[in-house]
């Protein structure tokens, strides 16, 4: 007989900006200790990117704002687009999680500092007969 695995309470978000798209996901840690989550052990306060643990300072903004800098052990998974774009993604991922943690008590603050409003601005795509660029224009005869 197949064993039960613990159930561990998080909440889950996903963020986007250009083409990255980052599922976020706050783990509750208790006092039983780390969370082993896809074969690596998260403790509270730590941030894990695609399997990596990360310091990065401009990633914790939102747990900032809302003062739950070591309150839970982060997991995020990130594809698509560049550094910014997935940096971007995350952020706003990693808010609209916090948000679900206590909607009345932690959306007004991060409203406020713009973190859950989504970033729409995306590469325009090439047209047809431009020469190779979006809005450049095929060069006119000299003569």
């Amino acid at each position: 007989m197949a064993k039960k695995a613990a159930t561990t309470q998080y909440y889950e978000a996903v963020g986007r900006r250009k083409s990255a798209v980052a599922r976020v996901r706050l783990y509750v840690v208790d006092k039983s200790g780390p969370i082993s989550v896809g074969g690596a052990s998260i403790k509270k306060g730590e941030i894990f990117i695609n399997k990596k643990s990360v310091k990065e300072d401009s990633l914790l903004e939102p747990l900032r704002l809302t003062e739950n800098e070591n309150r839970f052990a982060i997991s995020v998974l990130v594809r698509g687009g560049g550094k910014n774009g997935q940096l971007d993604a995350i952020i706003h991922g990693l808010s609209r999680a916090i948000e679900k943690v206590d909607k009345d008590k932690y959306r007004d603050t991060l409203k406020k500092a713009g973190m859950l409003k989504r970033d729409s601005r995306t590469r325009e795509r090439r047209k047809v007969g431009r020469g190779g660029k979006a809005r450049r224009q095929k060069q006119s005869p000299k003569r």
